[in-house]
């Protein structure tokens, strides 16, 4: 039996249930609704217990006031209006809906055929309007209240070219760790076990990049097959947290675990999708937006407004043009910064969230001018997936100039090189150096490269260097699903073998391109388990895998794993200590002032300059260069003192044969000392001392390193 429950008029700011100490303000915005009905239901979401109507609509926002409500209420919608699809409206009371401001949801979506807001058997569905109820399937969501005690956090705000990436999935990097407690394994509570965070301290990372945290859609198809939606990229809910995330189910849980890693010195990113939902396209699922108000929610297509806009290929386009949806992205983004204390964000197909009403990219674009002067989000890390699936969507080097981008130009070149493809070698030197071809405008830094060679999205990579094709049958599409396009090598043997010079010459490879990306100019990314060796066994797009191919196995760690993780160490703290490899200016061969010194010389093997003609020798494997420390001139400390730094020599050798090097004479110091040859037993140098003029001979598909100290 329903409870009478008292309402009062409330206030239309702001969105969301919001408790005041007293009671609890209810807010929905709907431009296109003709009534909303708040229904109240039990702790657990199971039997709904009232059901009241929002008494007042100003501005757009429906509201109500419930003086007798408390933190803890579990609460859901209803929103009458028209059903003309053809108009885009696709209101239906029938169906239960999440608020687009929940911060906690209860319960999982439960699929069958009453979620959908049309008669599924329908001769034309969508055009059909389901009488079905659906609040049994639904989740539900819950009243909150902040009352977490951050101390004296403060966030890290590692400086843009100090910083390190770590990507990671919330559930995949610890569910097999064993020394994180079994109720905490798959949960931020385990990502803030001290196990976790020994370990990126160890490596050197200073920012771990988290794969999907709202609460997301698992898929009907996926789930008909057994398989998940295990990445995230299908968001129901842009405040709450995943529930499967939360071994408490609370979000103190979430505060914790960001608070832990700032005490540790370690900066919290999330990857955000805010270009699509999980209600997909005509024929898609009505869970929020779409029975709200699908009219403002939803970037439809002009004169047929039945069907979406899709940039994304997910089926819809966030309709970022409307006010109230941008306004929602935006008070979501604060509400992660401010209430859970994140640092910052890699906005998914960022690309579509740029489009104007035309369709097309402005970098000008009302979202994008929304951030830069927001008094908030403009002072944490902003990181673009500059692309997407729509015409012109291509965007690199495209978004603002205090914004950093993914660089998969970087990713492919480097690929490609040690892969020994011709011609890569005058393209590898500019993503060497920062990409300054396509970032160095408006001010822009190198940190504006995102550089990796993997990301969750592909091969890891020990799969790069043992597969040359997908094998993702596990993912039940005849392996159609994932990119045929990976730029990969195996070695000689496709998949796993026994052959020890397979073996060797894998290791190494994986060794050169750690090398490669972790010595360059630009921001690295390391993909978690890359340290050591996780496969997913050819799988190249392990999106549906919740289970030992996705996840990263910790006890892969053997004795030549163990080898390989401290190479990755010994490199990540190279970056680390010399400030030649993570400038914040962009090298041009450029002469120091009051010397006959170049920051930056590209050699040939007999130790004379590059010319024109060996840039343009597409048969050129072998690529070298000397670094000046003298150059840390120009590279000032907060308090305006120079950093000159060592100088380096960095050789890299693509070919199937031995370059014989001629190590080029220097006016300081003397000798060069081996730091790194990924030739040797452990990757590292040993101190060996060569002179001026010795020929060091670096062996095939090799990286070789060698410093001269002042």
């Amino acid at each position: 039996m329903r409870k009478h429950v008292r309402v009062w008029p409330g206030r239309p700011y702001p969105l969301g249930a919001t408790w005041d100490g007293q009671g609890v303000n209810f807010a929905l915005f709907s431009g296109h609704a003709q009534r909303v009905e708040l229904c109240l239901f039990n702790a657990k979401g199971t039997r709904e217990t009232a059901r009241v109507r929002l008494p007042e609509y100003t501005a757009e926002v429906w509201h109500g006031y419930l003086p007798d409500a408390r933190p803890g209420q579990v609460y859901a919608y209803r929103v009458w209006g028209v059903h003309d699809p053809a108009r885009g409206h696709r209101f239906n009371h029938h169906k239960l809906l999440l608020d687009p401001y929940a911060r906690e949801l209860v319960g999982a979506v439960d699929w069958g055929d009453s979620l959908f807001g049309y008669r599924f058997h329908a001769r034309v569905p969508d055009l059909s309007l389901s009488t079905r109820d659906n609040a049994r399937r639904m989740p539900k969501c819950r009243v909150v209240e902040s009352d977490f005690d951050w101390g004296d956090d403060a966030p890290p705000r590692h400086a843009w070219h100090d910083t390190v990436i770590y990507e990671a999935h919330v559930r995949g990097l610890t569910k097999l760790h064993p020394d994180v407690p079994a109720k905490q394994r798959g949960t931020v509570a385990g990502l803030a076990h001290p196990a976790v965070i020994d370990h990126l301290l160890g490596l050197g990372v200073t920012a771990i990049e988290l794969l999907p945290v709202h609460a997301f859609l698992q898929d009907r198809h996926l789930v008909d097959k057994g398989l998940a939606n295990y990445w995230g990229y299908n968001t129901m809910a842009f405040f709450a947290p995943e529930p499967r995330y939360l071994a408490t189910g609370r979000l103190d849980e979430f505060r914790a675990f960001v608070k832990a890693y700032h005490e540790a010195g370690l900066e919290v990113i999330l990857d955000v999708v805010y270009n699509h939902t999980a209600e997909g396209n005509q024929l898609g699922p009505t869970l929020s937006f779409r029975g709200i108000d699908n009219h403002a929610y939803y970037r439809l297509v002009p004169g047929n407004e039945r069907y979406y806009m899709d940039f994304t290929g997910c089926g819809n386009a966030f309709n970022l043009h409307h006010p109230r949806v941008l306004q929602l992205v935006m008070d979501s983004l604060r509400y992660w910064v401010e209430e859970m204390h994140v640092d910052g964000f890699r906005f998914d197909l960022a690309t579509t969230l740029a489009r104007e009403a035309d369709g097309a990219f402005d970098h000008h674009g009302g979202f994008l001018d929304a951030i830069r002067q927001d008094p908030v989000l403009s002072h944490v890390k902003l990181i673009a997936e500059p692309w997407d699936v729509g015409d012109g969507g291509y965007r690199l080097g495209g978004f603002p100039p205090d914004w950093a981008e993914w660089n998969d130009r970087y990713r492919t070149t480097a690929r490609r090189f040690w892969r020994g493809d011709d011609g890569q070698v005058a393209d590898l030197a500019t993503r060497l150096t920062g990409s300054s071809d396509v970032f160095e405008t408006h001010g822009r830094r190198p940190w504006a490269s995102v550089n990796f060679v993997t990301a969750h999205d592909g091969f890891t990579l020990a799969d790069l260097v043992a597969y040359e094709r997908k094998h993702n049958q596990a993912n039940g599409e005849d392996n159609r699903d994932g990119t045929d396009h990976n730029d990969s090598w195996n070695c000689g043997v496709e998949g796993p073998t026994d052959d020890p010079e397979i073996q060797r010459l894998r290791l190494k490879q994986r060794r050169n391109l750690l090398a490669t990306l972790m010595l360059s100019q630009g921001l690295p990314m390391l993909l978690a388990g890359d340290e050591f060796g996780r496969t997913q066994v050819g799988n190249n797009n392990a999106y549906c895998q919740d289970n030992e191919t996705g996840w990263v196995d910790w006890s892969a760690i053997d004795e030549a794993e163990a080898g390989f993780l401290e190479f990755v160490r010994g490199v990540i703290r190279l970056r680390h200590d010399h400030i030649v490899f993570h400038r914040n200016r962009f090298f041009h061969a450029q002469w120091i002032t009051g010397t006959h010194i170049q920051d930056i010389v590209w050699l040939q093997p007999d130790g004379s300059e590059m010319t024109k003609a060996e840039w343009e020798d597409e048969s050129l494997h072998a690529l070298g260069f000397l670094i000046r420390g003298e150059a840390g001139e120009y590279h000032l400390t907060e308090t305006g003192e120079p950093q000159p730094d060592d100088s380096f020599l960095v050789i890299l050798n693509a070919a199937e044969k031995p370059v014989p090097w001629h190590l080029p004479p220097l006016s300081v110091g003397s000798g060069w000392q081996r730091l790194m040859d990924t030739d040797t037993d452990d990757g590292l140098g040993s101190g060996e001392t060569y002179d001026d003029g010795d020929v060091y001979d670096v062996q095939p598909q090799s990286f070789v390193l060698l410093v001269r100290s002042p």
